[in-house]
């Protein structure tokens, strides 16, 4: 599973995802060149994403095949992507197990 959480600069966590997403064929199986930033999520790591990457991450979400995220956390992700865009020295993380 991995979870996603929005941290200021010093690493405090300013809001966490209630739903995570499992790591499975759908997203392991994810074209780098046509999805750069999911693409690159790896289930044992943690994967930091700044302002402009996060503009281009909500770009790939409603891309994305059937299957790899679920509605509720692909909504939530849309969300707290654009509490980073809104906000001022915000990073979205993925945490890995």
């Amino acid at each position: 599973m991995i979870n996603v959480q929005v941290r200021g600069e010093s690493g405090t966590i300013e809001v966490r995802a209630k739903h995570g997403v499992v790591w499975g064929p759908e997203l392991a199986g994810l074209d780098q060149s046509v999805f750069p930033m999911l693409g690159h999520l790896l289930p044992y790591a943690d994967t930091v994403f700044n302002h402009r990457q996060v503009s281009t991450l909500l770009e790939e979400i409603p891309q994305l095949p059937p299957g790899v995220l679920t509605d509720i956390f692909a909504r939530e992700l849309l969300e707290l992507g654009q509490t980073v865009l809104d906000g001022q020295h915000l990073y979205l993380w993925f945490l890995g197990d």
